[in-house]
């Protein structure tokens, strides 16, 4: 399986190219507002994208879907309870910081529903869907058994969890979600987070100081 990241946009956020091998299918795990260079990730690997999967409605994580998408066919998988959040990314960007950065943000036409325990098929790979609320209530993190990886966004992270003090966080929620939802998995699954290194869940268990107690 190819997976293939970058770092993009102002928050440094993890996009992630997700392939069977070259020359085929793929799919991308969020999409911060660079999608030129998420365009140039496909075009490397001679891929063609069919799918993005959505961790949450942040801005930094779905800025670029709506070009990705738009005009190509191209669905866009976003649990409902973000909905709120990606169609409104003007809004984020002025309370975060009180301007809007130049940039085309328009939303994907559609989003495509997902909900806890689904089994998507894209682009020949198996994702389940892990509803993670908490960082915001429709977070997700997306599981690839076959590969051992497991796409965290804004969750987890190596040596930190996601921050709750923005609108719909909430902390309880997302250390429940942690306990119940993540922790539960193999320490050997990899962990790919939506912001810094990759990780692992035995590594995060043993040396997260968020994670303490749980």
């Amino acid at each position: 399986m190819l997976i293939e990241h970058r770092s993009l946009w102002l928050a440094s956020t993890n996009t992630y190219v997700v392939a069977p091998a070259i020359d085929g299918s793929a799919f991308v795990v969020d999409a911060p507002p660079e999608p030129s260079e998420i365009g140039a990730l496909l075009r490397r690997h001679r891929l063609s994208l069919t799918a993005i999967l959505l961790t949450h409605g942040h801005v930094d994580h779905t800025g670029g879907a709506g070009v990705l998408s738009n005009g190509g066919g191209i669905s866009a998988y976003l649990h409902p309870d973000d909905g709120w959040l990606a169609l409104a990314p003007e809004q984020q960007l002025l309370q975060l910081w009180g301007l809007i950065p130049p940039g085309d943000f328009t939303p994907p036409e559609r989003f495509i529903p997902i909900q806890d325990g689904q089994r998507l098929e894209l682009a020949g790979i198996t994702i389940d869907v892990l509803h993670t609320p908490g960082h915001t209530p429709g977070h997700c993190c997306f599981l690839v058994s076959d590969g051992g990886v497991l796409f965290s966004g804004d969750q987890l992270f190596a040596g930190g969890i996601g921050r709750t003090d923005l609108p719909g966080g909430d902390r309880a929620r997302l250390l429940e979600s942690m306990q119940e939802k993540v922790l539960t998995l193999d320490d050997q699954i990899r962990v790919l987070p939506g912001h810094g290194p990759a990780t692992t869940i035995g590594r995060e268990r043993s040396n997260n100081p968020f994670l303490r107690g749980l």
